[in-house]
């Protein structure tokens, strides 16, 4: 059975900024292949959730380079997991800008609907600033991106078992 629990955005947020300019070793660092924001992204929410979920193929998780789901790295597929997620780990909706907190994901994107960017909101007020790797930032304002799109995913909790 799986309850419902609180996600620990402090933590997240906590783990963005001390990772945000460097490469924690536990992770392999994907830059040279595609850009390494969304599983930046992804050790931040698992820093905030605690739970990874080993579903083949729709899950989320990572255990090495060569033996994790396309959502630890993938901008549309990490969208897909957080916003479908029924079963363990963190699940999200998608929120207006003024409802985005810390500790939730912002995707960007193009005019063509790509989205290829996920900063980690670090920060809501006075403006909202952002921790991403590939091109790292550290308490970066979301409007110094220049982008045509932005999704906010707001983390409503983290399933986890009984």
């Amino acid at each position: 059975m799986l309850i419902d629990t609180p996600y620990d955005r402090e933590a997240a947020v906590a783990y963005a900024r001390r990772w945000a300019l460097g490469r924690n070793p536990r992770y392999y660092d994907f830059e040279e292949l595609g850009g390494d924001c969304t599983s930046f992204a992804s050790q931040c929410l698992f820093a905030g959730a605690g739970v990874m979920n080993y579903a083949p193929v729709t899950g989320w998780f990572y255990r090495s380079a060569n033996d994790r789901t396309a959502s630890w790295t993938g901008v549309e597929y990490l969208y897909d997991f957080l916003i479908r997620n029924g079963g363990p780990g963190p699940h999200a909706v998608e929120a207006a800008r003024e409802d985005a907190q810390p500790g939730d994901i912002v995707q960007l994107g193009s005019t063509q609907g790509r989205f290829y960017h996920s900063p980690v909101i670090v920060a809501v007020r006075p403006r909202l600033t952002v921790c991403a790797h590939t091109y790292d930032a550290l308490d970066r304002p979301l409007e110094s991106y220049v982008f045509a799109r932005a999704r906010f995913l707001h983390i409503e909790g983290v399933r986890r078992e009984a």
